[in-house]
């Protein structure tokens, strides 16, 4: 049998002209889109079409440099996140309170979200409190209120307040599902990231919705 050579270097030749267009046509279209907004001078115009030409190939080589530098790093996942109703679960109840003074912890609350921080998760509180509705207390109160639990059990990554009545037909009020979503997204998880711990239906509820 006899061999017959294969002549690669026109094939080469062909993809590299294809390549080397498709480059332009994409330089160019980068180019367009900076400079379209205008105006500008010449001079920006031609420094707007140099650097389009650049920019790609080191962005390029920024993200293979990136990619193999950190080639071991994990896949970075959320830390979990537990939310607690606040009356009756980490405090005793007081029935519309909004006297500091008047907090008290529940036995073991503070031993229970200090290992759940030493364990890298987040915690937050996600509380009705629909005194300020029914105009028993202000709002104030209420602030006033829960930097006295932070006083006492140590501070939270996150507190979500519903200052609504029942009847007023809001969507975040438990068992409404709606502090749970906003302290989600303010924290940078998904809903189903999180856990909640309360001490009657509405909090049970709430975490089913």
């Amino acid at each position: 049998t006899r061999r017959v050579p294969v002549r690669r270097g026109p094939v080469r030749r062909g993809a590299a002209v294809v390549a080397g267009v498709a480059w332009a046509a994409l330089t160019a279209e980068f180019a367009a889109a900076r400079i379209r907004p205008g105006p500008a001078t010449v001079s920006e115009i031609v420094r707007m079409a140099v650097t389009s030409a650049v920019i790609p190939p080191a962005a390029v080589a920024h993200r293979v440099r990136g990619t193999f530098r950190h080639r071991d790093a994990a896949v970075w996942r959320p830390r979990p996140v537990v939310l607690f109703d606040r009356d009756d679960t980490l405090i005793r109840d007081v029935p519309y309170n909004g006297d500091p003074e008047k907090v008290e912890p529940v036995p073991g609350a503070r031993a229970a979200l200090d290992r759940l921080r030493g364990e890298g998760l987040a915690v937050g509180v996600v509380t009705n409190q629909s005194g300020v509705a029914r105009g028993t207390l202000t709002e104030d109160d209420v602030r006033r209120v829960n930097r006295r639990v932070e006083e006492l059990l140590g501070r939270f990554d996150v507190w979500e307040v519903c200052p609504h009545g029942a009847d007023d037909g809001c969507g975040c009020r438990k068992p409404a599902p709606g502090m749970v979503e906003r302290a989600a997204r303010r924290l940078g998880v998904a809903p189903s990231d999180c856990v909640l711990i309360g001490d009657i239906g509405a909090d049970v509820a709430a975490a089913r919705a």
